[in-house]
């Protein structure tokens, strides 16, 4: 199991980059966090995700 901004889901990618293209988010508008850590967008592809993992991904979103 990994938890995704506080929901627990089956593991089921490899790494942090092949969940955030099946999300369809946009590389742009996003900052995720693994394990309480930041993680460079450069890092998405070679961030392995482990059982355990806890990740947060915010989205932004222009306003005014």
């Amino acid at each position: 199991m990994i938890i995704i901004n506080g929901k627990e889901m089956a593991l089921q990618w490899e790494t942090l980059e092949d969940y955030i293209l099946s999300q369809n988010y946009l590389l742009e508008h996003i900052a995720v966090e693994r394990n309480e850590v930041i993680v460079p967008k450069a890092a998405y592809g070679q961030t392995k995700l482990l059982r355990g993992d806890r990740l947060e991904v915010v989205c932004f979103v222009g306003g005014g």
